[in-house]
């Protein structure tokens, strides 16, 4: 099955107005505040576009709530990444592979879980805790591992009710500019 960016357009505009697992956002209101932290931070255009779909397999599985909280790792980021290999490159699908990776990575750091919120840290234990240095030292060496840190902390910031974003349309240019349409179907 082929998909095409807009599927996931028409995805965001359908359930993007679902509460946001656990946390106090829609999808889009997370969606639009990664990307929009991305683009602040001068990522380039395939990181925006990562940050701005990181999620999407939350609202492609089609489960609703919050699987955290029933104890499920719903593993959205796999499912994310099979979804957007349908139409993007590496530099979009594999900082949004490791981006639940990338939190157990980050969690080495006791700082770091001090920014996690409570979902988060719930999902954290359900996606195997934090890295161990051995596992961090692996994950450190992979093709697009400081894409996916810096995709995880936009995550974490994207959570904040209120927060002043530009709409879906002013990052659809770059999507459309990342997207490969594969022919294999």
């Amino acid at each position: 099955m082929t998909t095409h960016p807009e599927h996931l357009m028409q995805l965001l505009k359908q359930r993007g107005h679902e509460r946001y697992t656990g946390e106090p956002v829609t999808h889009l209101q997370h969606a639009l505040q990664a990307a929009t932290l991305a683009e602040r931070a001068g990522a380039s255009d395939a990181l925006v576009v990562a940050a701005l779909l990181h999620d999407i397999g939350h609202l492609w599985h089609g489960q609703l709530g919050t699987p955290s909280a029933i104890g499920v790792d719903d593993r959205h980021e796999a499912l994310a990444a099979e979804v957007l290999a349908r139409c993007f490159g590496d530099e979009v699908v594999l900082p949004v592979a490791l981006h639940v990776a990338a939190k157990r990575r980050l969690c080495l750091n006791p700082a770091y879980l001090k920014v996690l919120t409570e979902d988060s840290l719930r999902s954290l234990v359900l996606q195997g805790g934090p890295m161990t240095e051995a596992q961090a030292q692996a994950f450190d060496a992979l093709p697009f591992a400081q894409d996916a840190l810096r995709l995880r902390h936009w995550d974490e910031g994207a959570k904040r009710p209120g927060m002043d974003t530009e709409p879906l349309a002013h990052f659809w240019p770059r999507v459309a500019a990342c997207a490969r349409l594969n022919t294999s179907g």
